[in-house]
């Protein structure tokens, strides 16, 4: 494949680390954000996430020329769509934001250019993205190439696993998938797997379902532990020595954009046939509001033992240890309940952000000491082995 011109629709945790790996492989990539302050960060060579290696990546993109921030689209041989896909109403995926993207790609297309959207989407999306464009754009019907590709990256591993993780890339038609398949090849390391766009599709929605669906039992039996006075973490320890056993740990609940948000788009589609994978979403939700419920009612008991309120710590904001991404996170609507509805002080501590718009943040140390009870919410590997004499709720196994 002739070395591309890329543009990629979309700055963000995705967005940003696939630009710069691309510009890292010598491809000039226009990254589009409407966020004028991004932007500009960008353009420094700094970056607005954390994310390891990504800063080195970006200043050297940027000042080789091959990576530039835009919030004008630029004209390129490949389109990368790279948007949230939030929720609307109850619980149903909204897609406007892709639409928006591939709208405002329109203009730009060409004969022979590729249009991949990498954005989790429910099935059929990308068809109905190349219908979009086929009905303002008829002459390009049958002559750009149109696929889905979605990423598999873990935040905090997204340089490395975007280079060595398998992709899946599906076309609307084979042509297309060919198409893409050459495209990745530049930058990943990791096996393309061809199929067609709904498969692709179907194929991320299922991937994090699953895991879904396995955390869901792991926190249900964390509830059942609790009410049976029994350890879970020793529990899962010995039951995963059963060499076809093995449950995840249990949490505070689910988080991110992907586990926590994907089961729905096919729960949404297909609500008379995903029983498992609806009760598991709604067992996972459960989780935090059980954490609070938890947390409030050891609060009360302890106001009732010392006549006194106690100071809670909320340790923990990001949706997995050791990132700053707070998306759907169950630490954060954990500690937002209990803020709201604690009857004495709270205290809040995380140590990937320097401030949020909600909570006045507590350095970990001082919370620790100033606290009466220590709600341990997310396994950061800063908070492991602080040792207290505090009473202590730990739901991300903390002690374990």
């Amino acid at each position: 494949m002739q070395t591309p011109i890329v543009s990629i629709i979309g700055m963000g945790y995705i967005g940003l680390p696939t630009a710069a790996l691309i510009a890292n492989n010598q491809i000039k990539v226009n990254g589009f954000d409407i966020n004028q302050e991004v932007i500009e960060t960008i353009n420094k060579g700094e970056i607005h996430i954390i994310e390891p290696g990504l800063k080195e990546m970006v200043q050297k993109g940027v000042n080789n020329d091959y990576l530039k921030a835009s919030i004008t689209l630029h004209d390129a041989d490949v389109y990368i769509v790279v948007v949230p896909t939030p929720f609307k109403g109850n619980n149903e995926p909204d897609i406007s934001f892709v639409e928006a993207a591939t709208l405002n790609v329109i203009p730009h297309l060409k004969d022979d250019d590729l249009f991949i959207i990498e954005s989790t989407s429910p099935v059929l999306t990308t068809e109905k993205m190349a219908a979009i464009i086929y009905a303002e754009r008829p002459e390009l019907k049958d002559k750009i190439n149109i696929a889905y590709c979605p990423e598999r990256v873990l935040p905090g591993k997204a340089l490395e696993e975007l280079v060595s993780n398998d992709r899946v890339i599906g076309g609307v038609n084979e042509s297309s998938t060919q198409k893409a398949i050459d495209f990745y090849r530049l930058f990943v390391k990791g096996q393309l797997h061809p199929t067609n766009a709904r498969t692709a599709e179907m194929c991320k929605l299922v991937e994090n379902s699953s895991r879904d669906v396995q955390i869901a039992f792991a926190n249900e039996l964390s509830i059942i532990c609790d009410k049976a006075g029994i350890n879970v973490w020793e529990l899962i320890e010995l039951a995963n020595k059963h060499p076809r056993v093995n449950i995840l740990q249990p949490g505070c609940g689910v988080g991110g954009h992907c586990i926590a948000v994907d089961p729905w788009f096919i729960v949404s589609d297909y609500p008379e046939q995903a029983h498992v994978i609806r009760q598991s979403r709604e067992i996972n939700d459960y989780k935090a509001d059980w954490c609070v419920e938890k947390t409030l009612k050891t609060a009360l008991e302890f106001e009732v033992q010392y006549g006194r309120q106690p100071i809670i710590a909320c340790m923990g904001l990001a949706f997995k240890p050791d990132i700053d991404d707070l998306r759907e996170s169950p630490a954060k609507y954990i500690t937002s309940k209990i803020v709201a509805e604690a009857r004495g002080e709270v205290l809040v501590v995380e140590p990937h952000i320097r401030e949020h718009a909600s909570f006045s943040l507590t350095e970990q140390k001082n919370a620790v000491e100033k606290a009466d009870i220590i709600v341990w919410l997310v396994r950061h590997t800063t908070f492991l082995g602080t040792k207290t004499d505090k009473l202590v709720l730990d739901f991300c196994g903390i002690k374990k």
